[in-house]
Formats: C-alpha cells, sequence, structure tokens
C-alpha cells in the first residue's frame, strides 16, 4: 500500500440530489444532537466530507459515513442556500460488505462521552466567564444536563451565580 492516497485528499463537490442514504445504517441522532450539527455546520462550514461509494451506472454516491451531515443539507434551508446545495464528498471503492463494515466502524469510533471530562468542560467554561445559556446553545446541551454536571463536579463555585428556587420552578 505504498501508493495508498486517502480518500480525504480528494474531496469532491457533489450536488446533493445525486447523494442518497445506504440501507444499513444503525446509527440514529436524537433531534437535540440533529440541531446541534445544524448549528455547527451553519457556524463553522462542513469540515468533514460525507463518505460515499460511487455508483457509477447509477451515477449516485451511496453514503457509507456522514448521513446526518447529508440531512442536513438536505432539511436546512440555510445551509443549502449558503452551499448551492453542493455536498464535499469522499468517494471509497469498496464492495458492500466492506461499505458496512466501514459504516459500522466510523459510528463505533465515536464513542461517547466522558461525564467527567465533560464536567471538566463546563467548569472551565464557567471560569472563562461563558453564560449557562452560551454553554447549553454551543456544545448541546439542555439546562438539567448543565445542572447535572456542575453536580458532579461538586464544586460551589459553579453555582455561584445561581439562585436556589430556579431549579424548583415548575413550568
Amino acid at each position: 500500500m505504498e501508493n495508498f492516497i486517502s480518500p480525504v485528499y480528494r474531496v469532491i463537490g457533489v450536488p446533493v440530489e445525486k447523494v442518497q442514504a445506504n440501507d444499513y445504517n444503525p446509527n440514529r441522532v436524537a433531534p437535540p444532537e440533529m440541531k446541534l450539527l445544524e448549528l455547527s455546520i451553519w457556524e463553522d462550514g462542513y469540515t468533514q466530507p460525507v463518505v460515499c461509494y460511487h455508483d457509477k451506472e447509477a451515477d449516485k454516491y451511496i453514503i457509507v459515513d456522514g448521513f446526518h451531515r447529508y440531512t442536513i443539507m438536505k432539511t436546512s434551508e440555510r445551509i443549502y442556500k449558503r452551499e448551492k446545495g453542493i455536498l464535499p464528498v469522499v468517494v471509497i471503492e469498496k464492495e458492500l460488505g466492506e461499505r458496512i463494515a466501514s459504516t459500522i466502524r466510523h459510528n463505533r469510533a465515536r464513542g461517547s462521552h466522558n461525564v467527567d471530562l465533560m464536567s471538566n468542560i463546563v467548569a472551565e467554561l464557567l471560569e472563562i466567564g461563558k453564560s449557562d445559556s452560551w454553554i447549553c446553545k454551543n456544545i448541546g446541551m439542555s439546562a438539567d444536563e448543565l445542572l447535572r454536571l456542575k453536580q458532579v463536579t461538586g464544586l460551589a463555585s459553579l453555582f455561584k451565580d445561581e439562585e436556589f428556587s430556579r431549579s424548583w420552578e415548575v413550568k
């Protein structure tokens, strides 16, 4: 594999209408995370291409990884318009079984957030002056999640600007 070139060095722009989902991806993303993904793409642009297989006969790009980035392009009018309907894509040439394995590897490699590390991140953001609402919006947390992460740290300083009664109000 001495002449191997990673697909990421060959990103192409593909009209989103030529891209389609595969029929085997078990990965699902909850609505709050989809909103965060839409915000991320709006604020930062597409920072990762969608991985596809090119079906030359049908001239379609079948998604291997990146279904949710693709979905955002299809459902967010502002992103579709800004990107002119062009999705960044890299192509891998693999047979179906290998593509399925690749999809699963991509999904599983993402892992999950460690509660202790997230608590440290929240503490750091609060220490540099970010508000609870800023944190919730920009890292995709609900107020309850933020409260729980603050509680995990056990640091009184994280609650210094909070009104005690706020967590007890019925909405």
